[in-house]
């Protein structure tokens, strides 16, 4: 049974993908591959160990559901290294310059990073634990300092690499300082995650998307800092690379509206500071108030901020809104038909959906796989004709959806007329 669960499918899946990427790397990325096989088998060793053992994490995770630390540690530095075998062979051949290839591969150290402090605080858990026993005997404490140490020697893999491709000491430094900021920033907002959303995911599932809001969040603040004229830390190298339009845009309005309920919480305190004064008394008032910041706030942040930065960090020349419906017209009877075509697919998806949940002796799976038919006949032409417009329909459709969710929740908030809960806390609930 022991070895049974040590070896199930999910596990020998990812062992294999990472062979064959470790297998592909060349060896001027030695480094950034030794870091991933590392992070396997310290990823690896706290997946079985937490799996097999009668240490409970101190989060609400997704009932039913294995920890996925495995998978979840690997997927994105796995990702990141990829690029980087396809950049270096473009390098090679003179495709892409150093700047380009220089930028990937301080954002695969940042995803590392990011990695490795989310396990560090897992292993520092496991050890705190009252009860950190366990049944399988590759689990003893050795497998855990062993474990620990291949996340000891990763960082220190780190140091090493940035001291020898660095131009001087201080650009190392500072460097090394970036990327153990991804790292804490991980371990801390995992945190968060896995309180805020109890029961929703698994440690895998979380480290997932904490990883990736770090690097995104992380890369957003990198350029901005590397277009501040006069700016004192050297990360030009790295950020100042040429950017698309599409993914600044991306990036732009999907950070903004996850980063606007601390902008609405501020300006809803001084709010209320100013209603509890007595000037606004009446409760009418003071609620009609608060729905008016919200409604406000959100959309100064849709139509000033987010473009704001967006032409800070790369010359739109025009307004990025407008940008956007230039670049939709400029090719207007293939992309007004593929929208149209969307449009079409998710009715008849919709209708068909309901008439299947009706039949109450169709098995779930079925409907699962019914869906995975209809995303693929979404998206197949869109990848095959216009890859572009595909990714700005995908950032669109996530800009919709958060900004829906965001006016849902901060108007069943307002309706309920609660002062002492305000709308920050139906996104970000402290733990």
């Amino acid at each position: 049974m022991a070895s049974q669960s040590l070896c199930n499918g999910e596990r020998a899946v990812v062992l294999l993908f990472i062979s064959a990427i470790l297998y592909s790397t060349p060896f001027s990325l030695f480094s950034q591959a030794l870091a991933l096989f590392l992070l396997s088998i310290a990823a690896l060793f706290l997946d079985i160990r937490l799996d097999n053992s009668d240490f409970s994490v101190p989060f609400k995770t997704r009932p039913g559901a294995s920890s996925g630390i495995f998978l979840g540690a690997v997927t994105l530095p796995a990702v990141m290294i990829s690029r980087l075998i396809q950049l270096s062979r473009a390098f090679s051949l003179h495709e892409v310059g150093i700047k380009e290839l220089g930028y990937l591969k301080v954002q695969y150290w940042a995803t590392s990073a990011s990695c490795f402090g989310v396990l560090i605080f897992i292993f520092v858990l496991m050890r705190r634990s009252p009860n950190n026993s366990c049944t399988f005997s590759s689990n003893s404490p050795q497998g855990l300092k062993f474990s620990s140490s291949c996340i000891v020697s990763c960082a220190v893999l780190c140091c090493v690499s940035f001291a020898l491709i660095s131009y001087y000491g201080l650009h190392a430094v500072l460097l090394l300082l970036w990327v153990l900021f991804h790292g804490v920033a991980a371990a801390k907002l995992i945190q968060h995650v896995l309180n805020t959303f109890p029961s929703c995911a698994s440690i895998g599932e979380a480290l997932l998307v904490t990883s990736g809001l770090v690097l995104y969040f992380g890369d957003m603040l990198g350029c901005t800092i590397a277009k501040i004229d006069g700016y004192w830390i050297p990360l030009d190298l790295q950020y100042g690379v040429k950017r698309s339009e599409i993914s600044t845009i991306i990036q732009g309005v999907v950070l903004g509206l996850l980063l606007f309920p601390i902008f609405f919480k501020f300006l809803l305190q001084i709010w209320e500071h100013i209603a509890s004064s007595g000037h606004f008394e009446a409760r009418a008032c003071n609620e009609i108030g608060k729905s008016l910041i919200f409604h406000t706030s959100l959309a100064f942040i849709l139509i000033v901020i987010i473009p704001s930065w967006m032409q800070f960090v790369l010359d739109f020349h025009i307004h990025p809104l407008l940008w956007i419906f230039k670049f939709v017209f400029s090719e207007p009877l293939k992309r007004l038909s593929l929208c149209i075509y969307w449009v079409g697919v998710i009715y008849a998806s919709i209708m068909r959906f309901y008439n299947i949940s009706k039949n109450s002796k169709v098995e779930r799976i079925l409907l699962r796989k019914y869906y995975h038919l209809m995303a693929v006949s979404m998206f197949l032409p869109a990848v095959i004709f216009q890859p572009k417009f595909l990714d700005l329909a995908f950032g669109a459709a996530l800009a919709a959806f958060l900004t829906l969710e965001i006016i849902r929740a901060g108007m069943e908030n307002l309706a309920l007329g609660t002062t002492c809960a305000p709308v920050y806390e139906c996104f970000h609930r402290s733990p």
